[in-house]
C-alpha cells in the first residue's frame, strides 16, 4: 500500500482511482462494506482503490481534552487497511485551517486537483467542510460519481437487536473490558502497541517482571488483568505470538499517576529494552484492586498467571 500526508502533487499513479472518505477509527465490520463496495467499483473500471483519512482524528482537535479514544492510532490504522487490500492511503493533517476551509474548497482542491477522484465512497453520515457543511449531494453536483452506503448491522450480535456496527460500540465493549464482543464488532483481533519503557523494576522484585508500555492516545480499556497475546515488531511478521499476563491501568497499590501496560510474558527472558510490542488481549480476568500486603498481591498474580495459561492454552 502506497502512502501520502499530502493531496499536493500526487504521482498520476495515486490519482484518478475510486477513494474512500472516513475517519476509520478501527477499521471495523461496518467500514469494510464501504471498501468491499469501492473495490468492486475499482475492479470493474480498471482503476486502484484509495482511502483519504484524517490524522489526527478530528476529536482530537475539537475536544482536545476528551481521554483517550483512539481504537486504532494512526500505524494500527494503516496495517488494518492494507490487510483489506487498499492500494493508496492519503492520510491528511487535520488542523485549524484545514477544518476551516469550505466544503467548495475541499471538493475542488482535495477530491479534483489533488485526487482527481474518479469515484466516491461514503457513508451515509458522511459530512465535510467547515460547520460539516458538505454533503454527498455537493459532491455529486460538482460532476463526481458518488456512492453512499447504509451503516451494516451487526445480526450476530449477542442482544439480537441487530445494531449498526460502529466505533462507539466496540470503544463502549473495550470500556467494560469485553474484547469478544469489540473483535466481533471490529472483525479481527483488537490490539496495543507501544514502546517497551524502563519501569520501576516493582514487578521483577516481586518475582514477575513485566515489560511496560504506555498506551499513548489508544483508548484505555477497562482497568484490570487480561489474558494476552505478544508480539515484537523487531522480530518480524512471522515472530511467534508470546503468552502472557498483563496488567493494564494505575496499579491502586503503587498509585501510578497514567495508566499503562504491565506484561508480564511467560517463559520468556530477553532484554527487550526501546522494543515496539504488538499486545492482543484476549479476556479480562479481573479488575484492579488493591491488596493488604505483597503477599497477597503476589498470590493474586500467580493466579492471576495460572487462570491465563489456561484460557490462552484454549486460544491459541
Amino acid at each position: 500500500m502506497d502512502q501520502y500526508q499530502s493531496y499536493a502533487n500526487l504521482p498520476e499513479t495515486a490519482r484518478n482511482a475510486v477513494v474512500v472518505i472516513g475517519n476509520f477509527d478501527g477499521v471495523h465490520r461496518g467500514h469494510c462494506g464501504l471498501f468491499d463496495a469501492a473495490r468492486m467499483i475499482a475492479k470493474n473500471t480498471g482503476r486502484k482503490l484509495a482511502v483519504l483519512t484524517f490524522e489526527p482524528h478530528p476529536r482530537h482537535l475539537f475536544r482536545p481534552d476528551d481521554p483517550p479514544f483512539r481504537i486504532t492510532p494512526a500505524g494500527v490504522k494503516a496495517d488494518r487497511l492494507a490487510a483489506h487490500g487498499v492500494d493508496i492511503l492519503v492520510s491528511l493533517n487535520f488542523d485549524w485551517p484545514f477544518a476551516s476551509q469550505s466544503a467548495d474548497h475541499f471538493i475542488q482542491h482535495v477530491l479534483k486537483d489533488g485526487l482527481n477522484a474518479a469515484h466516491i465512497v461514503v457513508g451515509r453520515d458522511f459530512r465535510f467542510g467547515q460547520l460539516r457543511k458538505g454533503d454527498a449531494a455537493m459532491i455529486d453536483a460538482a460532476g463526481i460519481p458518488i456512492t453512499v452506503m447504509d451503516k451494516i448491522a451487526d445480526d450476530d450480535d449477542k442482544d439480537g437487536g441487530g445494531d449498526d456496527i460502529s466505533s462507539t460500540r466496540i470503544r463502549q465493549a473495550l470500556g467494560t473490558g469485553d474484547i469478544a464482543e469489540a473483535n466481533t464488532l471490529l472483525g479481527w483481533e483488537w490490539e496495543m502497541r507501544g514502546v517497551v519503557e524502563q519501569g520501576d523494576k516493582r514487578g521483577r522484585e516481586l518475582g514477575f517482571p513485566t515489560a511496560n508500555v504506555g498506551l499513548g492516545d489508544t483508548l484505555h480499556p477497562a482497568y484490570g488483568v487480561y489474558a494476552t497475546w505478544t508480539k515484537i515488531v523487531e522480530d518480524g511478521p512471522d515472530a511467534p505470538w508470546i503468552p502472557g499476563a498483563t496488567n493494564i491501568g494505575i496499579r491502586p497499590m503503587f498509585e501510578l499517576k497514567v495508566g499503562r501496560i504491565e506484561n508480564y510474558l511467560f517463559d520468556f527472558n530477553r532484554d527487550i529494552y526501546g522494543k515496539t510490542l504488538r499486545v492482543r488481549p484476549v479476556t479480562r480476568l479481573r479488575g484492579e484492586a488493591k491488596f493488604d500486603g505483597l503477599d497477597a498481591l503476589i498470590a493474586q498474580i500467580a493466579a492471576d498467571c495460572a487462570e491465563a495459561r489456561a484460557i490462552l492454552a484454549q486460544n491459541p
